[in-house]
């Protein structure tokens, strides 16, 4: 397995957002793993859905006037399908620990999920399951969580719209921006058939042209008239978790999770496609004690920054690995080379 990288200077984190933790999981047996996002004592929650291709559990409940208001957990995993196994893992850690939903004859903790397809980096049969969401819970922490190879983003890659070997790693990464008072921070596994862009609109990682030495900029190359390789429906995917401590309703927190996804739109391209099932949840522990916190229109804007600013971590913090005859590159690697 290769190392992983603790968040890039100044970037923050989700986990400076009041009343959350972040645990992830890295299996030891191929590039996998999962990350959980626990907010134990219940927060309100939503999620905006704009890939075609998604893969979710539990997301109709988040929709504004449907009965349950609060989640305990949300998990991000790769093992495309297989992975929302992990989610009930996290549920019965929640459940032994007295967290949940309370229904009278006992406790239901509420665990959306969604996954994000890495199959082809490894044995495939080889996936998160309920034991690995179990893990990632008691690794959850307060603290800056790490970031690149490691739980959701450990079989991540970037920029497979010419085929999987032209591909490059992406990963998990996180951040996160303050204004009076209030945080809001981003937590994305970055599986993009697109390719990752700087600031500045330089490629940071994605498809190399076949002979593996250069960039191809895919969005140029498709404009031009080149035909990708389409691969199967659902095979990419960014995923993530957007957190405040800001008070929102369910209404609010979409409107911040459509926000995100904003941030995704100006960091990889192309996004949204038939092929990537990107989905972003968006959590409100209401944990601030913000005389005067910021309207919605600044908290939009903060939630499109920490999620592009995670997005960029985690691509940043990859590092490059190979799996079998699959050589994957990483932004960091490929910088070294040129």
């Amino acid at each position: 397995m290769t190392r992983s990288a603790s968040p890039l200077p100044d970037s923050g984190c989700i986990t400076r957002v009041q009343g959350v933790q972040v645990g992830h999981f890295t299996s030891g047996l191929r590039p996998t793993g999962c990350s959980v996002v626990l907010t134990p004592e219940g927060a309100v929650a939503a999620v905006d859905v704009r890939g075609a291709a998604p893969g979710t559990r539990e997301t109709d409940l988040l929709r504004p006037g449907n009965l349950v208001e609060q989640v305990h957990a949300i998990v991000l995993s790769g093992g495309s399908a297989w992975g929302l196994s992990a989610a009930t893992g996290v549920a019965e850690w929640l459940e032994e620990q007295g967290y949940g939903l309370d229904v009278g004859v006992g406790r239901v903790p509420i665990v959306p999920a969604a996954v994000l397809f890495d199959l082809p980096v490894g044995n495939a049969s080889i996936r998160p399951d309920a034991a690995a969401g179990r893990a990632a819970c008691d690794a959850a922490a307060s603290t800056p969580c790490a970031t690149g190879n490691v739980g959701a983003g450990a079989g991540a890659t970037v920029g497979k719209l010419f085929g999987h070997a032209c591909a490059m790693k992406g990963g998990i990464g996180s951040a996160s921006v303050s204004v009076h008072g209030v945080t809001v921070g981003a937590l994305v596994a970055v599986n993009a058939v697109g390719d990752v862009l700087a600031p500045d609109g330089s490629i940071l990682a994605g498809a190399r042209t076949t002979d593996g030495k250069a960039l191809r900029n895919t969005a140029h190359s498709l404009l031009s008239g080149e035909r990708p390789q389409f691969a199967l429906p659902g095979t990419n995917t960014t995923i993530g978790v957007i957190a405040t401590d800001g008070q929102l309703d369910k209404a609010q927190l979409q409107r911040l999770a459509l926000a995100g996804h904003d941030g995704l739109a100006r960091c990889i391209s192309p996004i949204h496609t038939l092929l990537d099932g990107d989905t972003l949840f968006a959590v409100s522990t209401a944990a601030s004690s913000a005389s005067a916190p910021p309207d919605m229109i600044t908290l939009a804007a903060m939630s499109a920054e920490a999620t592009m600013q995670a997005v960029q971590v985690a691509i940043r913090s990859a590092r490059g690995i190979r799996v079998g005859e699959l050589e994957l590159p990483a932004a960091g690697d490929w910088k070294a080379r040129t």
